[in-house]
């Protein structure tokens, strides 16, 4: 309660000191809070996510999201120490499209908001032209999905990946097709797009290259787009060559209404093709277009047997935390950014400049094995896993390297 004073200069005075007073209260008060300010943006690591979250391929890259989600939650929950501090770690998550376009604008965004690392994206096709961006800034990058070698080729020191890339996946698949599957007439399918075309280059050079061995050879090569959902004339040009298998390079959202149209034009063959359409959903979108067994893919990664107990714990956990079964690529989504903390916690910070070299170093024990970079960024011992579908369920057929 303020008492106010006969005398007129006693109570000048009392004004004055009490003005003074409030003032150096309020200084005191604005210093605490800014100090308190800073001291939390310090506390913070700041990670970007893109993965195409709209448009045909949205339930994949909602997978990624989660992954990368999850071992957000896991961190905080435990505490990260860095440098005998605590951080918490906040992840950024934006979204694509799958348009390399709109991937650019994100990746300058994510800069902009002074990420200290990004984890994706999710294609190549948005991986290749986003990685230019990162490298300016000096910002390290892992892509948990995007497998086209394109990617680290460009040499960046910020580009890292954690799956197998097309090198290993279009090969591998060609032996399987060619040695497992016995295939003698293949026709192969993509769709134009970094990823699609890529993987079928790959495969397409394995069997020229040693199909002659097994009497195997390519007998029709057709393209389509990843936003297609007519197939009659390709198919029909197909048909006419006689394939006992096609071969596709692109993702679920395509390959699923393709294999209704082929049963449509009475083309039963097997189906083969790499990750993008590896999925639980390619049942879901091909309806009664597909027969058990018919559809042969590879998902670029895999683990051991000594490793399955890791996974299938992961698989339960997030099932639990999202009411969903993973749809492919979220195990590594959250084994990148798992990694990319344990590489800020070794170099004691989370500035890019001096986790970088850490990082290109590192060897993190994840879930999906352990993970461990070569002089480009790629994985070392990248292997891959050999699915078919039965009961509109996956089914693990081999892992290969």
């Amino acid at each position: 309660m303020l008492v106010v004073l006969a005398n007129e200069d006693s109570n000048e005075d009392f004004m004055q000191f009490t003005t003074k007073t409030v003032c150096q209260a309020l200084t005191l008060a604005f210093v605490a809070g800014v100090g308190a300010t800073s001291a939390h943006a310090e506390d913070i690591i700041k990670i970007g996510h893109v993965a195409a979250t709209s448009g045909p391929i949205a339930h994949l890259g909602k997978d990624n999201e989660n992954g990368a989600r999850m071992a957000v939650e896991e961190l905080n929950a435990k505490g990260v120490l860095i440098g005998g501090k605590k951080y918490k770690v906040v992840m950024q998550a934006e979204d694509d499209a799958g348009d390399p376009k709109q991937a650019t604008a994100v990746a300058q965004k994510l800069v902009d908001a002074k990420v200290q690392g990004v984890i994706g994206h999710e294609t190549s096709g948005t991986t290749i032209p986003a990685s230019r961006i990162y490298y300016d800034a000096g910002i390290p990058q892992i892509t948990p999905s995007a497998s086209s070698p394109q990617y680290t080729r460009q040499r960046y020191n910020t580009t890292f990946r954690n799956i197998a890339n097309d090198e290993q996946l279009g090969p591998a698949l060609a032996r399987y097709a060619m040695q497992s599957m016995q295939a003698k007439r293949i026709a192969v399918v993509d769709d134009r797009t970094s990823y699609g075309k890529g993987l079928a280059d790959e495969f397409v050079k394995t069997v020229k290259k040693t199909g002659a061995a097994s009497g195997t050879t390519i007998v029709s090569t057709q393209f389509t787009n990843d936003k297609a959902t007519d197939f009659s004339a390709i198919l029909t040009a197909i048909k006419a060559t006689k394939p006992d298998m096609i071969f596709f390079g692109g993702m679920d959202a395509v390959a699923g209404p393709m294999l209704r149209q082929m049963k449509q034009l009475g083309i039963p063959i097997k189906f083969m093709g790499g990750d993008g359409m590896c999925s639980d959903s390619v049942p879901r979108l091909a309806g009664e277009g597909m027969s058990d067994g018919q559809v042969i893919c590879a998902e670029a990664g895999g683990v051991e047997p000594s490793q399955e107990k890791g996974m299938a714990e992961f698989h339960a956990r997030y099932k639990k935390r999202f009411g969903i079964e993973v749809q492919t690529y979220a195990p590594y989504t959250y084994d990148a950014l798992m990694t990319m903390v344990d590489a800020m916690q070794k170099a004691g910070s989370p500035d890019p400049a001096k986790y970088l070299p850490v990082l290109a170093k590192i060897s993190h024990k994840g879930v999906t094995g352990n993970i461990a970079f070569d002089a480009r960024g790629d994985i070392q011992n990248g292997v891959l896993t050999i699915f078919t579908f039965k009961d509109a369920k996956r089914q693990k057929l081999a892992v290969m390297k």
